[in-house]
Formats: C-alpha cells, sequence, structure tokens
C-alpha cells in the first residue's frame, strides 16, 4: 500500500485532478449519475485525509468541496450556452450536499483521529528524565 505525503497543495490538486478523472469516467461508463459520482467522492476524500502530511492536516476537509465542484463540471447536466452549464452545476451541488458534506465530514473525522494519534505518540516520547545524582565526592 502506498504511503505517500503530500502537501495542502498537492492534496488539492491530487484531489481535483481524481475526481474530474472519475466525473469524465462517470460520464461515459454511467451516463453521468450524480449517485454514482457521490459514492466516488467518498474514498477520495479518505485516501486524501490520509495521505496529506502531518503538519497540514487541515488542509483536507478544506480541499475536499474544492475537489468535488472541479470534479462536477462533466458531470453536470447542462445545455450547450455557459449560462445553462453553470445552472446545470448550481443544481448540482444543491442536489448532491448530502454526498459533499458526507465526504467533508469523512476527511474531518480522519484528520480529527490522526490528529489525535500524533499528539498521544507525541506524548509518549516526551521522556521524562529523572533529575541527575550528585556524586558525593
Amino acid at each position: 500500500m502506498p504511503n505517500p505525503r503530500l502537501t495542502g497543495l498537492g492534496a488539492g490538486l491530487f484531489g481535483s485532478a481524481l475526481m474530474c478523472v472519475l466525473g469524465l469516467l462517470d460520464q461515459l461508463l454511467f451516463g453521468a449519475s450524480l449517485t454514482v459520482y457521490g459514492v466516488l467522492f467518498l474514498p477520495v476524500c479518505l485516501l486524501t485525509a490520509l495521505w496529506v502530511r502531518d503538519a497540514e492536516l487541515l488542509s483536507a476537509p478544506v480541499v475536499a468541496p474544492i475537489a468535488f465542484s472541479a470534479g462536477l463540471l462533466p458531470v453536470a447536466v447542462g445545455g450547450n450556452g455557459i449560462g445553462a452549464r453553470l445552472m446545470g452545476l448550481a443544481t448540482a451541488l444543491a442536489t448532491q450536499v448530502g454526498w459533499l458534506y458526507g465526504g467533508t465530514l469523512l476527511a474531518a473525522l480522519t484528520v480529527l483521529a490522526r490528529g489525535l494519534r500524533l499528539a498521544v505518540a507525541r506524548r509518549r516520547n516526551q521522556v521524562r528524565r529523572p533529575p541527575a545524582r550528585r556524586n558525593p565526592s
């Protein structure tokens, strides 16, 4: 299992690029099913939260909605014009907000668990040294 460490920007790029690819695949294979897109969003959020660096844990829940919106562009049903396409995007965001909140919550809970684990590990690594003994000489 790979164990990459993404920066905050890398996590955003990873999530956005992966969601764009999954959105295109969803459009080709499932006819732009928003439910399939939402289900595919959850593991992307989990992977992003697991692979972000320890120092930038808080970026994972922030980039999740950005990745969802970026990948939704090929899936959102709209007309031929830019206005119709934007209206389709806004409608898709409004109707699929449950998946968006669920993925963001999953990323936030994963980051919280990782942060708590890091805090416990830091606490254990703080070795309390006994005071130095003075030699009677």
